[in-house]
């Protein structure tokens, strides 16, 4: 019936989680993933549909949901609902339901409701009364209620009935008409048996003031035992309350405090699955300041680069698809975005450059012995062994042009980056240079006399997904280092026939993307919002379309038939914000400091918002914004801070902005994502120094392609 809750691991260390419905809520207000319905008879409180949070009473901080219901003659349901984070699929095995509550005092097990579990069809398991699994004499204290599946009738033999819970259900219980409230924390679906290891106090190991917030990180002894570390502050260093609790594989916290001038004081201690607590750490302080706008970008772009030198996959050094997420599993084109986000560190001063010098010999290495399919990386690979996972599913088994083009922009950068005379240096060089002379960049034309580069290619299936490239879209890169390609290059013919294609294949490809005619000739020339657009889909598509090709080519240096590229992007960009100020849709928020429509993590699943009504549900993903600084500088500093200082409370995290969030349903994304993460990095850099279009466009064969590309317009 639980099959999802079977292992899926892909490699032998890849992480088991806990399947948790709900722990702690980010935004305050109506928890987004739950929902309320009475009838006229009976009455649950909710705002908007939505179970309240509530912070002033948690079991691990800092919130709880309060369920508070009159069941009277009539009948009422409160629902709390599995958030599918991307990649965090990989769980214990489950045994029972475990959930922490504390009930009012006075209340008779007659008023406490019933409980059962709902599959994602809407199968609901069978009901059990909730008065069966607490004590109603310890009314006003915080119990565990374990509640075993078997109970629910849930039996391995019907394990294949419903693939995963969707949610967990209260209902009207007994026979008592009278008011009533609970408060809910902690509600999972848990082994029966849970390691039983004595765990040591954690050691903390930084505190750091920003602007609002201050960072702490600790040191643990790893993650087995662990349930959460609960984290400790102050403000006089003497009468210390629980402030938040993280999950064993993160080792950091970013306090949102509000205020500038605030000095505080923390402590972290160990829970296990017992709800035993360690000793506490030893106490370290930090004070927030206020920051210039130099300082506050050096702080935004010092949190989202520790994505990729903190949480990457440690045998590789790559980069992980997101935060939390597949342990093992690296992300191709995430790496090379996170390869540039390095190097702005290194160039900020994060780390130190004989640090990153260790970091890229491991990646390297790691590069050397990887699957390769003509030389092209396939989209995921095992970070501990190199090997293909075909994580799209069984097609998506061999190489991916694209995510390969994204990785190259990085490793072409750090190419010129490391140019000293040290024999590590030059073999970073050697180990570059040889990765990227064996990619057959022409081998994915799929024929001699295609005009089109092909996005996969599968070793046992061949073209089976049989993808076109062609622009405008993110995989301008592709025809760009294909033509750059010192051994293995396409024809700058192909960049028109292909990528700029005017025939009918590519125009109803891009009319099928947009769903208008707009561009589907790949030239534009339509004016929205006052702004001319000489190339695009529709009315610009989404902002990672101007990002990703371009965190490493200067969209300066490229002028083609149609237009000069940064222009383009920077035209693209204001119609995006020009939308936003519009906010046609009426949605919370929208406006001159929030605005973006991209690819993101979204409420329900991943998808690409876009500056048209139609596709715009209200979500913003900070990197839209804050990726085009050299496009857009005021409208993206405007969008920092406001996301920083007036949102930071919920989007602001331990690697930088969270990866979106949409204030008309209350919602924001609880992960970090590799794709995005970067961007802000990397873009804020090129904007304030030009640091990594310097470095990539210094590249001898980059130098020669654009000549080559050049003498064709």
């Amino acid at each position: 019936m639980l099959l999802a809750f079977l292992s899926l691991s892909l490699a032998a260390k890849e992480r088991e989680y806990d399947y948790v419905l709900f722990d702690n809520s980010l935004m305050d207000g109506g928890f987004y993933y739950s929902s309320v319905s009475y009838d006229s008879l009976s009455w649950v409180e909710n705002l908007q549909g939505r179970l309240p949070v509530c912070s002033s009473e948690f079991s691990s901080p800092g919130n709880s949901l309060k369920l508070a219901y009159l069941s009277g003659r009539g009948g009422w349901r409160a629902d709390v609902i599995f958030q599918d984070a991307r990649g965090a699929d990989n769980f214990k095995s489950p045994d029972l339901l475990s959930m922490r509550i504390k009930a009012e005092a006075g209340i008779d097990s007659g008023a406490l409701p019933d409980v059962c579990l709902v599959a994602q069809d809407g199968t609901r398991s069978e009901a059990v009364p909730l008065s069966r699994y607490l004590d109603c004499r310890k009314e006003g204290k915080w119990q565990t209620a374990s509640i075993p599946l078997s109970d629910f009738g849930i039996r391995p033999t019907s394990m294949d009935v419903i693939l995963k819970v969707h949610s967990v259900s209260f209902s009207k219980g007994g026979g008592s008409d009278r008011e009533a409230s609970l408060y809910l924390d902690d509600i999972e679906i848990l082994p029966a048996q849970v390691p039983a290891v004595r765990l040591d106090a954690p050691q903390l190991v930084e505190a750091e003031g920003g602007e609002l917030h201050i960072d702490i990180r600790w040191k643990g002894k790893g993650e087995e035992g662990v349930k959460y570390y609960k984290i400790y502050r102050s403000f006089d260093g003497k009468k210390f309350v629980p402030v938040a609790s993280r999950r064993p594989w993160m080792d950091r916290y970013a306090d949102f405090i509000g205020k500038t001038g605030v000095k505080a004081y923390y402590k972290v201690s160990a829970v296990d699955y017992s709800l035993k607590e360690t000793p506490c750490s030893v106490v370290m302080s930090a004070s927030t300041r206020a920051m210039s706008d130099d300082e506050l970008m050096d702080m935004v772009q010092k949190a989202n680069f520790r994505y990729y030198w903190e949480q990457c996959e440690p045998e590789s050094g790559l980069a992980r698809e997101d935060v939390p997420g597949k342990t093992d599993m690296i992300a191709t084109g995430a790496s090379g975005f996170g390869i540039m986000a390095i190097l702005s560190g290194i160039h900020r001063g994060f780390i130190t450059r004989e640090q990153g010098v260790q970091r890229f010999l491991k990646i390297t290495s790691f590069l050397e012995k990887a699957d390769k399919y003509h030389g092209v990386f396939p989209h995921f690979m095992d970070g501990t062994t190199g090997k293909t996972i075909a994580w799209f599913g069984k097609q998506d088994n061999g190489g991916d042009l694209v995510e390969t083009a994204f990785l190259y922009e990085g490793l072409l950068s750090a190419r010129q980056f490391f140019d000293g005379d040290s024999k590590d240096e030059k073999l970073i060089r050697d180990r570059i240079d040889g990765l990227w002379k064996n990619v057959e960049w022409n081998w994915y034309k799929q024929t001699d006399d295609s005009p089109y580069l092909y996005w996969h290619w599968s070793p046992d299936q061949a073209w089976v997904i049989h993808h076109r490239l062609i622009g405008w879209n993110e995989t301008m890169i592709v025809y760009l280092l294909a033509i750059m390609s010192p051994m293995h290059s396409v024809s700058p013919s192909m960049y028109y026939s292909g990528w700029a294609s005017n025939d009918d294949i590519a125009a109803a490809y891009r009319k099928a993307w947009g769903r208008v005619s707009d561009g589907e000739r790949y030239e534009n020339g339509n004016t929205y919002y006052g702004r001319k657009l000489d190339v695009a889909v529709s009315d610009g598509g989404p902002l990672f379309f101007t990002h990703y090709s371009f965190m490493g080519f200067d969209p300066h240096k490229l002028t083609d038939r149609y237009t000069n590229y940064f222009e383009n992007n920077k035209a693209i960009a204001e119609v995006n914000l020009r939308y936003c100020m519009e906010n046609q849709g009426r949605f919370e928020g929208y406006g001159f400091g929030c605005w973006g429509m991209t690819a993101s993590d979204q409420m329900e699943h991943y998808s690409a918002d876009e500056p048209v009504k139609d596709l715009d549900n209200g979500t913003i993903a900070p990197t839209g914004a804050l990726a085009s600084f050299p496009y857009t500088p005021e409208a993206s500093m405007a969008a920092l801070k406001n996301y920083y200082r007036n949102y930071g409370r919920f989007l602001w995290g331990e690697y930088g902005f969270r990866d979106a969030f949409n204030l008309s349903e209350n919602w924001v994304s609880s992960i970090f994502m590799g794709l995005n993460q970067a961007p802000i990095v990397v873009m804020i850099e090129n904007y304030r120094s030009g640091t990594v279009w310097n470095l990539f466009m210094s590249h001898p064969d980059i130098e020669k392609g654009l000549e080559k590309l050049n003498s064709i317009k």
